[in-house]
């Protein structure tokens, strides 16, 4: 018996230690966001048995490209515009895929018995060196309203809202529920483009985006090329179990479930409003790795061209000084060695 119990528990310590052998890959998701939840998704899901994955959510978007640079994250889920700063700032991190398009959730509302034609020389507001001031820049240049032409005020949606209603502001980038707040309270304001319109989807530039720290891919091939399929893996598993997984984003992002659905949708795909989630072909696309047209007129291989027209704006915002070479902080050979194997991945609208 004495035997018995020392064998079962070599084999316990065994087991113990084959578990604790898996590698960790570090990852980050800059804020809380149903977007940048696949991979605690795929976590969750055990779709990555090969590897454990610790996830932080650093509610920091520029703490959590720090820490990707410095080595400390490996993956790093956050917006693309931050590409071309990250080329010229010369940090040891890529952009290795495109995620999520946004689908009509960012707007730029105009104030109450404000004429577009009007707002030069007018308070606008943006958060500075972020999507929604590329999105005003854009729809202002439209206008024929450069960006010297106005006076920027660096607010988020949520502390625009008190500027708009008093009339301080002549408009702001807003996303909801302030929207909804500032429409209700001031009768007479408006939505005067969102990121569903045709124009603004065919930039590419309003994108969720998967970054990973160079070393890593350099030196842990294999790991990024596994995380990289798990992405998409939990993608999948989302698009046929939609209730279970906005329920499971619900909790690790301590968001009310209707939250989820209001941002991420229920069908599997997209949200008029929300965001269009990219599978696994039409992210390969965008990278010109895979033949075929992405959607929303987005050229094959459209990635560096996105890159570039961020970097062009963010000049004329005054947040660059350079432009830079696109393809530095991008690396689609992650996605072609996926193509390469075989991987693919589309799926519609349930």
């Amino acid at each position: 018996m004495k035997t018995l119990t020392i064998a079962f528990a070599a084999i316990a310590a065994l087991s113990a230690g084959t578990a604790s052998a898996k590698e960790t890959i570090n990852v980050g998701m800059c804020v809380s966001w149903p977007g940048y939840a696949m991979l605690d998704v795929a976590k969750q899901k055990n779709l990555l048995p090969d590897y454990d994955l610790n996830i932080t959510n650093f509610e920091d978007p520029l703490g959590g490209h720090a820490a990707l640079a410095a080595g400390q994250i490996d993956v790093y889920d956050c917006t693309a515009d931050y590409v071309p700063v990250s080329v010229e700032a010369g940090l040891n991190e890529v952009n290795v895929a495109y995620l999520n398009p946004s689908y009509g959730v960012d707007h730029v509302i105009l104030a109450a018995g404000m004429d577009p034609a009007a707002l030069k020389g007018k308070k606008v507001a943006a958060p500075q060196a972020y999507i929604g001031q590329l999105l005003m820049g854009l729809w202002l240049d439209r206008q024929g309203i450069a960006p010297g032409d106005v006076t920027w005020v660096n607010l988020n949606a949520d502390e625009a809202v008190g500027p708009m209603l008093s009339g301080d502001l002549a408009a702001a980038y807003m996303y909801e529920p302030w929207i909804s707040k500032v429409l209700e309270a001031a009768p007479g304001a408006k939505s005067v483009v969102n990121t569903t319109d045709p124009e603004m989807l065919k930039t590419g530039i309003f994108m969720d985006s998967l970054y990973m720290n160079k070393d890593f891919i350099a030196k842990k091939r294999d790991a990024a090329l596994a995380v990289l399929k798990a992405e998409w893996d939990a993608r999948g598993y989302w698009h046929d179990h939609v209730e279970e997984v906005n329920a499971l984003m619900a909790e690790t992002l301590q968001w009310p479930v209707d939250d989820i659905n209001a941002v991420i949708g229920t069908n599997g795909k997209s949200l008029d409003g929300g965001i269009y989630v990219f599978d696994f072909d039409e992210s390969a696309r965008t990278c010109g790795v895979l033949d075929g047209a992405p959607p929303f007129g987005l050229p094959n291989g459209s990635m560096p061209g996105s890159v570039a027209l961020t970097n062009e704006w963010w000049i004329k915002l005054g947040l660059m000084k350079t432009k830079v070479d696109p393809a530095k902080g991008i690396d689609c050979s992650l996605m072609g060695d996926l193509v390469a194997q075989g991987y693919r991945q589309s799926f519609t609208a349930n």
